[in-house]
């Protein structure tokens, strides 16, 4: 993931993320900040759909890349495991609506969307 990548994939949101990088996934698990929560994967191989799961403060959402999903340690890692029901005639997701959907419903359910702002007068 160069600079660049990141940079187009952020578009104008970029600014706002807390982006850590590290170096290998041990270095991730070590992590101070791992300290806490679980790891939450999304991956096709998963038996249960992220909508019958209770999502809770401090869970590490993964994905994996699209070309070969996650690798064998961080399913071994995983607190639990769950994919995103689409349709049989459909392949798969992109990784990044994939992140968004997940996102979404994990905010959802914790109650931690961003304030709406109110709406301007005309």
């Amino acid at each position: 993931m160069s600079d660049k990548a990141l940079k187009r994939a952020s578009l104008d949101y970029g600014f706002i993320a807390d982006l850590t990088r590290h170096a290998s996934w041990t270095n991730f698990l070590e992590a101070p900040e791992r300290a806490e929560g679980r790891l939450i994967l999304f991956t096709t191989r998963a038996a249960k759909p992220h909508l019958e799961f209770q999502f809770a403060p401090g869970d590490t959402l993964l994905m994996g890349r699209e070309s070969a999903g996650a690798p064998e340690e961080v399913h071994a890692a995983a607190d639990a495991r769950l994919f995103i029901p689409i349709s049989p005639e459909t392949r798969s997701l992109n990784v990044v609506v994939a992140a968004a959907i997940a996102v979404g419903e994990a905010l959802r359910q914790i109650n931690e969307f961003p304030a709406v702002p109110a709406k301007v007068a005309r």
